[in-house]
């Protein structure tokens, strides 16, 4: 525990210093890589079960390469806790937070899954252990479970509002769209904000009434949803040459 939690200060501290030297902020806005790591779901949990899976694998059989667990190590666990570094540093900690969860889902989920490949192949029954260390070895079993699980609840609320954004912004889509088809104009981009969702769009003068893509949403039952709709006039003049 101590060489975990001493190692995860580290990699935090180096992000941190990092992004003291980056000009911009590096946070999900200006990052996808951040941007990817901020809001773990239950697909996470899965991917870091099977990293888990592979590295136990590689400790218990001589003919795997013994680089897989630093492989899984690299991938799952030192990503995150960067990205909390940077997101600290650049004033964004909601995203500190979601990064520390995607690494506490990858340790439970890595240990989980190294528990179950260990049992299977009897590691601990490899060797005469005694009662106190066996007893140590079920309360630690059940401490993982118990953390996966818990792990499990904040994920899948995440997973439930992901999928609720993407279906919003596709309908915000759709109708968005249409509404500046049948004005000449263009749909840029539908981007969700913490004020609800963004809507830009582009084309020729006179710029469309603002309040008629409002009606339109309305009746499509997005009355709830707040938007801020930004609109670009582009001016198209033709140069023949001679």
């Amino acid at each position: 525990l101590l060489l975990v939690v001493t190692g995860a200060v580290l990699v935090v501290a180096i992000g941190w210093a990092v992004g003291t030297f980056v000009p911009v902020d590096t946070v999900a806005a200006t990052s996808p890589q951040v941007a990817g790591r901020v809001q773990p779901r239950l697909i996470d949990l899965v991917a870091a079960l099977a990293t888990g899976v592979v590295g136990a694998f590689a400790l218990v059989r001589s003919d795997v390469s013994d680089t897989l667990p630093g492989v899984a190590i690299a991938i799952s666990l030192v990503p995150p806790l960067a990205v909390v570094g940077l997101t600290l540093e650049g004033g964004a900690g909601d995203e500190s937070a979601g990064a520390l969860l995607l690494f506490l889902t990858n340790v439970g989920a890595i240990l989980l899954s190294g528990l179950v490949v260990l049992t299977i192949y009897r590691v601990s029954t490899a060797r005469s252990v005694r009662a106190r260390r066996r007893l140590d070895h079920r309360a630690a079993t059940a401490v993982v479970v118990v953390a996966v699980l818990a792990l499990a609840l904040p994920l899948s609320a995440t997973s439930q509002r992901v999928a609720a954004d993407s279906l919003r912004d596709a309908e915000v889509t759709d109708v968005a769209t249409t509404w500046a088809e049948a004005r000449g104009w263009e749909l840029v981009g539908v981007e969700n904000t913490p004020d609800g969702v963004e809507v830009r769009a582009a084309g020729p003068l006179p710029v469309p009434d603002p309040g008629t893509l409002r009606t339109a949403l309305d009746r499509d039952g997005l009355a709830d949803l707040d938007v801020r709709l930004e609109l670009v006039p582009v001016e198209r003049t033709d140069l023949p040459g001679r």
